[in-house]
């Protein structure tokens, strides 16, 4: 088999092997994530919870996350980056499951805080250690996309789902309750296939020829090799690297808008139109469907032309307009025109950000920098959904809190352009 063929054979096992099972790994991670947004048409009602103790609430998840994110990712890097995995969703199916037993706001803080710190590092070991083995530089964007095209999918199922099951009481639950059991089964599950199904490095990959395995191992190496030659970084090195403070700077801006956008977009549109719980959860099925075609498209665009800075601010810009703009809409429709650009935005640009790190750091430089640059965004995480819950309370209206995100955003967009152009591993051949 010539080499040609072989790359071919190689990419398309582990698109298989190794995206395939991190897809729905990100699938289920995130229909646990955002559930919230949907629990809390019904839950803040029942749990007595205002707008800023739902935001607070929201917010704390990503608290547990920082704080076990950069261990996380080492411990991975070091070990077993699928053992990890399987260690990440097994618990976070466990508390997820536990969250049907609220019964007040303290419970609420306590459990997200928990579902934050079991789901610690499980993007950075995803980004760092295990597509980075399977995937190079020119690919990887193109992979990530596909990869991360797993949040719209869990969107378009999971807001449906939501909408009706919140609605559906299950035995003496009422239907938030059931959300959280029910979504919480795959977890555990999956934790199990996982171990099973993936390999660690292509050297250890039961579905691999000896001819594949030697290309990937090759190409890997290789790849390393490049980005020691221009600078090899240790893990404080990294963390200290211009380049890697402003990655943390412009995601912590971006995942402001991100998550200030998805816990609390429910609740603002149903404030909006009026919609029916059922209704809101099909329709935000359509932005997540049409920012999926999106992402796919840049992370296939950045790599065909090896451009990363401008595919990623775009989304900054695109998302910026639809919720700086979208919040001054009284018409539902219109309105809700925005909250599609407000999707395509926040999540088009996640395949070429999360190939931009290692396309210059590599090993534990690498987790430990994208555990750092992930820690920022998750504070982002904290803030965006803990302020807008505080301004809507402060103000009665969205209106105030969705100009400062679509700020953030702008501001992250403008920050991405500062980047490098040219990165070592950008030029390594297959």
């Amino acid at each position: 088999m010539d080499n040609a063929a072989v790359a071919k054979s190689a990419k398309r096992k582990a698109y298989i092997n190794i995206v395939l099972p991190l897809f729905l790994t990100s699938v289920i991670a995130y229909l646990d994530r955002v559930n919230i947004g949907y629990a809390a048409l019904t839950m803040n009602k029942d749990l007595g919870l205002t707008a800023q103790m739902f935001g607070m609430g929201a917010g704390i998840f990503f608290a547990g996350y920082i704080l076990f994110e950069i261990p996380g990712a080492l411990i991975a890097e070091k070990y077993s980056p699928k053992i990890w995995l399987a260690r990440i969703m097994f618990t976070w199916g466990l508390v997820s499951g536990l969250m049907a037993f609220m019964t007040n706001e303290y419970h609420f803080y306590i459990l997200r805080f928990l579902l934050g710190a079991a789901e610690a590092s499980l993007y950075p070991v995803i980004y760092a250690s295990c597509i980075p083995r399977w995937f190079n530089a020119r690919d990887r964007a193109r992979a990530l996309a596909i990869l991360l095209t797993s949040l719209q999918v869990s969107g378009i199922v999971g807001a449906p789902l939501a909408g009706w099951l919140i609605g559906v009481p299950l035995f003496d639950f009422k239907g938030w309750q059931g959300l959280f059991i029910i979504e919480s089964i795959p977890a555990v599950v999956f934790a199990f296939v996982i171990i099973y199904w993936m390999a660690d490095r292509p050297s250890e990959a039961k579905w691999l020829t000896a001819e594949e395995k030697k290309f990937l191992t090759d190409q890997f190496e290789k790849e390393v090799h490049a980005k020691k030659s221009v600078r090899h970084y240790t893990v404080l090195q990294a963390f200290k690297d211009p380049e890697v403070l402003k990655l943390c700077l412009a995601y912590f801006l971006w995942i402001t808008g991100f998550w200030g956008f998805n816990f609390w977009m429910p609740t603002v549109l149903k404030s909006l139109s009026g919609w029916s719980n059922l209704a809101i959860g099909w329709l935000m099925a359509i932005p997540m469907a049409i920012s999926l075609i999106a992402m796919l498209y840049i992370g296939h665009s950045s790599s065909k032309r090896r451009e990363k800075r401008w595919h990623g601010a775009i989304g900054m810009f695109i998302g910026a307009i639809g919720l700086g703009v979208g919040v001054f809409m009284t018409d539902p429709w219109i309105a809700f025109f925005f909250v599609i650009l407000a999707g395509i935005g926040v999540y088009a640009p996640f395949g070429v950000w999360w190939s931009y790190p290692t396309s210059f750091l590599s090993g534990t430089a690498a987790a430990g920098a994208i555990g750092l640059i992930n820690s920022c965004g998750n504070v982002g995480g904290f803030v965006g959904p803990y302020l807008t819950g505080w301004i809507k309370d402060a103000t009665g209206s969205f209106v105030g809190a969705w100009v400062y995100l679509a700020i953030s955003l702008t501001l992250a967009g403008l920050l991405i352009l500062t980047f490098k152009k040219k990165l070592p591993a950008d030029g390594v051949e297959p």
